[in-house]
């Protein structure tokens, strides 16, 4: 399996009814792209103030690299990103495979 990690920074001007459909369009990839087996949306509460002003994380499992392979090129990553990267200030992307 492999998990695809985004740190994302949101532009000052993204507001909360941004973030929800924004949120809603990455949960719902489970249901719109095989091979998307999960999806965690998560805020940033660390108290340890290391964040460097990366405020929320998504974190996508796929099943295998085919699936990865899949979702990178699939009509519906595409229309995510319509909704996603206009409200991106910076992004960090990590992807490992673990078993």
């Amino acid at each position: 399996m492999i998990r695809h990690v985004l740190l994302v920074k949101f532009k000052p001007s993204c507001n909360e009814a941004d973030l929800e459909e924004i949120r809603e369009e990455f949960e719902s990839m489970t249901e719109r792209v095989d091979g998307v087996q999960a999806v965690e949306w998560g805020e940033n509460d660390s108290p340890e103030g290391k964040n460097q002003g990366f405020t929320h994380v998504v974190v996508m499992t796929f099943s295998d690299e085919d699936a990865r392979q899949c979702y990178l090129f699939h009509p519906e990553h595409d229309a995510l990103k319509e909704v996603f990267v206009p409200h991106i200030e910076d992004i960090i992307v990590v992807d490992y495979t673990f078993s």
